[in-house]
């Protein structure tokens, strides 16, 4: 294998699949736009939902790009080896254009030929069917096909090159249904000894790293049912911090050079030698950069409340490690200066966030202060884990320091396993009340969805025509149940305000005005629409979408879509909330009947 830094890696897989006709799209924000169903993009195929469901991208058939992704799910797993919570995934897409047999031959050749990875270390897994849905004998043939052309003769099974898997490991799609199908993802063999006699590529023993996942979205989920797309995408995925770490051959992706010089100023400032913590606050503080530079700040909702929770869980290790003063803005610093080549915000919002991350850690340590406290205060013969675990979950002092604290006052911490039990318990609460907030793709693929983001662009719309032009969309959240739009004005509206902005609304409707697009440049695009919002996040060609004739229209926005073709098929629309979000900024809840 090559040696390569990071940043060649990254380059080498934008130039490959250039070369091969595919146009490169910009990485998109970690907070996704009209979607409640996630809280950060968590995968390269999320913003591009729309265009596997048949949509036409302004780029065309073949895309390329690097997208940065923060997954939440396995927090607990970060400080091993391998596990993130922010990282860039490598991906490739074919909309409706080449299908399994290029896009494995795609995938192989970029790892051997361009990366130097030995086909003899690895591994496929295929599909293997699922009640009415075949076994995947097309990528089976495919992979016989490429070994072969390596003088490998292949074979299918257990410990072979090409291993069949079913539904939970090689298929691929939303919870919430849309475009799904099977996938064959590749396995390198890292050279570490087997698991035992059964081992195989996803026993997750360490012996075997996936370093790229080809999905045939050949399928469509309606509720229950499984039906046909009518279309065949390819979407491919692979972890860049995963395959630079097997280039670079570093026992983890902390020691790889994306990583190294943040992970090393943490080793640094460390009084305790432990990798675990170490790794934590590494993964936890440049999360914690990219999360703020997208324009969140720590609080107790959704986004803040993770950003919160990821700063404050690096706070606690700095303690474990005997870091003393304060710290998370000093690792800041590096991470800023570690990514700013490649993600120019962090540099142009560097202020903001050493100041964020400052100003939490302060308050933090004053939490903790109070923690310790309390905890003189109640600590007696009676102490129990129950007892611990409210001192950690009111204030953050972790099981750990309690137990030292305890300790020394020749206090016993009784029943430790109640401890253990109430923080299953609320992590099962929490796992269930953000049910829905942790999938990937559209809050919502059915049409209803769709409705509502259509009745979105009318109400924005009317809100310019009733209020004046400087209003526009500041966020916006759509279910399949209401939608919501945040706006900038100074006063409430009033009833009669209300009632002309959704008059207005049903007029569109009612007038069965058709919706259409153009693709035209950015710079044009903005002549036609100063007020749009989130500009950045497009590419250098848009999708125009008009409501009405376009000589005239009754709106005009830069969007992705999805839109209905007819406002007819809206129905009545209702207002049925107006809030004071912040200062100067209001908020509209409707609903449609």
């Amino acid at each position: 294998m090559k040696n390569l830094p990071y940043l060649e890696v990254r380059k080498r897989y934008i130039d490959f699949f250039q070369r091969n006709n595919h146009k490169e799209i910009p990485s998109a924000p970690l907070v996704p736009e009209d979607d409640p169903s996630v809280l950060f993009v968590n995968a390269g195929m999320f913003p591009l939902i729309p265009f596997l469901k048949g949509e036409l991208h302004p780029k065309g058939t073949r895309l390329t790009n690097s997208q940065r992704c923060l997954r939440t799910g396995d927090i607990d797993e970060v400080g091993d080896e391998f596990h993130l919570t922010t990282f860039e995934m490598l991906g490739n897409w074919s909309l409706n254009d080449y299908f399994k047999k290029e896009a494995i031959n795609l995938s192989v050749s970029f790892f051997v030929e361009e990366l130097g990875f030995d086909i003899n270390r690895i591994y496929a897994s295929v599909f293997e069917g699922y009640e009415d849905i075949p076994e995947d004998n097309v990528s089976i043939s495919v992979w016989k096909e490429i070994f072969a052309k390596y003088g490998i003769d292949a074979k299918v099974g257990q410990g072979e090159k090409i291993q069949k898997y079913g539904k939970k490991e090689n298929w691929w799609g939303l919870e919430s249904g849309g475009p799904c199908g099977p996938d064959s993802e590749i396995f390198y063999d890292t050279g570490k000894p087997t698991c035992g006699p059964n081992c195989h590529i996803n026993c997750n023993c360490g012996k075997y790293v996936e370093i790229g996942n080809n999905v045939f979205m050949e399928y469509f989920k309606d509720g229950e049912k499984i039906k046909s797309l009518g279309r065949h995408n390819v979407d491919f995925g692979g972890g860049l911090d995963r395959i630079v770490a097997l280039l670079q051959n570093v026992d983890s992706v902390y020691d790889t050079d994306i990583h190294a010089p943040i992970f090393e100023e943490v080793k640094k400032i460390s009084k305790v030698t432990n990798l675990e913590s170490q790794r934590i606050i590494t993964d936890h503080i440049k999360a914690a950069t990219w999360i703020i530079m997208d324009g969140i700040t720590p609080s107790r909702n959704q986004q803040g409340y993770i950003l919160r929770r990821l700063i404050r869980r690096a706070i606690r290790h700095g303690r474990k490690l005997g870091i003393e003063g304060y710290f998370t803005k000093q690792i800041a610093e590096i991470c800023i200066k570690q990514f700013s080549p490649i993600w120019i915000g962090l540099e142009e919002k560097r202020e903001h966030i050493l100041q964020t991350i400052e100003e939490e850690e302060m308050k933090f340590n004053r939490t903790l202060d109070n923690g310790l406290r309390e905890l003189e205060k109640i600590a007696n013969d009676d102490f129990d884990g129950r007892k611990a675990f409210q001192i950690y979950e009111t204030y953050g002092l972790p099981l750990e320091l309690t137990e030292e604290i305890l300790k020394e006052k020749g206090v016993e911490l009784k029943n430790i396993n109640l401890f253990w039990e109430a923080e299953k318990a609320h992590q099962e609460k929490s796992r269930t009340s953000s049910a829905g907030l942790f999938k990937g793709g559209l809050a919502d693929t059915s049409e209803m969805s769709t409705k509502y983001h259509t009745a979105t662009h009318l109400l924005l719309a009317s809100l310019r025509k009733v209020l004046g032009d400087h209003i526009y969309q500041k966020g916006s959240n759509i279910t399949a149940e209401r939608l919501r739009l945040d706006f900038p004005n100074n006063e409430k509206l009033t009833e009669e305000q209300l009632k002309l902005v959704e008059n207005l609304v049903n007029d569109a409707i009612e007038n069965k005005l058709e919706i259409s697009f153009e693709e035209v440049s950015k710079d044009e695009a903005l002549q036609k629409v100063p007020f749009a919002a989130f500009s950045e996040k497009y590419g250098d060609i848009v999708k125009l979408y008009y409501v009405g004739e376009k000589e005239k229209p009754f709106s005009m926005e830069i969007c992705n879509g999805p839109h209905v073709k007819n406002t007819s098929e809206l129905g009545k629309f209702k207002i049925i909330k107006q809030e004071n979000v912040a200062s100067g900024i209001k908020r509209i809840k409707a609903i449609l009947e």
